[in-house]
């Protein structure tokens, strides 16, 4: 089945192949790449170092890069250094396509963190075969990885990767000055809640929890984690304070519906939440800001929410 996505009133195809990008200041070699994966992959081309580090960069890397070596200004071993030393490209594999006359040094590119190298002139089907590889194996690498940042309870992302995603999201507001919005919540006399009910239904208790705010959002960029025991956090990335509560609202009125019965809470005969909300936008001028910031300020709030009664949010 096809795979779509709505824009407005629109319905648009979502090409999900992988992203290639193609770097040689030679523009033949260019055209014959691009002609070569054409239709099978997004390919997008930079006759640079520079120009193909704005692309790598982006907010739409590519999946896999085939790089020249000799190029002027910045060669191939520096732009691969480069992609390596920063945490945003370092999984990206690099492969170096160049003349065997040119191959000086195989050990610095794999030191370096290339993953292949491609002498020309090459055979193009085993130009395919190789890339198709390495794709292959970075998408069971990204598989593995994932399993390493869900909590096993829940089944929703954990505490590593919020805060993964925390520093990402926070940087990323400091480019574009778009605000980030945070949620702290917790479930309310959750202790009571195991103590009554035995842990079992505890656990239960967490994953439908966790599962009805996964489901609140409306935004494919808003994201939910198990901040720890039974506390969750919320990250909405370019988001006003106003419209981070009413997603709050949301995610509130949504448990309540789910009406788990709470017999020993003094708040409601239901398990119920209680939510903090922060909002910043990161100063990129002012240096000592981090997102540590903002997570105090949504931990006071919820604290705030706690000590006017639960039930309740506080922003």
């Amino acid at each position: 089945m096809n795979d779509f996505k709505r824009r407005g009133n629109n319905i648009t195809h979502q090409d999900k192949r992988a992203k290639l990008l193609i770097v040689d200041d030679n523009k033949q070699n260019i055209e014959m790449l691009m002609e070569l994966f054409r239709g099978e992959y997004k390919t997008v081309a930079a006759r640079n170092a520079q120009r193909a580090l704005k692309v790598a960069f982006s907010d739409t890397p590519p999946d896999i890069i085939l790089t020249d070596i000799l190029m002027p200004e910045i060669d191939g071993y520096e732009f691969c250094a480069k992609l390596k030393e920063n945490p945003r490209t370092r999984q990206i594999p690099i492969i170096f396509v160049t003349a065997v006359s040119e191959v000086m040094d195989e050990s610095r590119g794999f030191a370096l963190g290339a993953v292949d190298y491609i002498t020309k002139p090459f055979h193009p089907p085993m130009v395919k075969a190789r890339v198709q590889l390495h794709l292959n194996l970075r998408r069971k690498q990204e598989l593995l990885e994932n399993f390493a940042f869900i909590d096993a309870l829940t089944e929703i992302p954990n505490r590593r990767r919020f805060d993964e995603v925390m520093e990402r999201e926070w940087h990323r507001a400091a480019r574009t000055g778009y605000p980030v919005s945070l949620m702290i919540i917790d479930i309310d006399h959750f202790k009571l809640y195991n103590d009554n009910y035995g842990h079992g239904r505890g656990d239960d208790c967490l994953r439908s929890v966790a599962g009805t705010m996964a489901r609140s959002f409306r935004r494919a960029g808003d994201f939910v984690a198990r901040y720890g025991g039974e506390e969750f956090a919320v990250v909405l990335p370019d988001t006003p304070a106003l419209q981070a509560k009413d997603t709050a609202h949301n995610i509130l009125d949504a448990v309540d519906a789910l009406a788990i019965p709470h017999e020993t809470s003094p708040v409601a005969p239901h398990v119920t939440i209680s939510i903090g909300i922060a909002t910043m936008t990161p100063d990129v001028e002012k240096r000592d800001q981090d997102p540590g910031r903002l997570i105090d300020k949504a931990d006071k709030k919820l604290y705030e929410a706690k000590s006017r009664g639960r039930h309740t949010i506080a922003d």
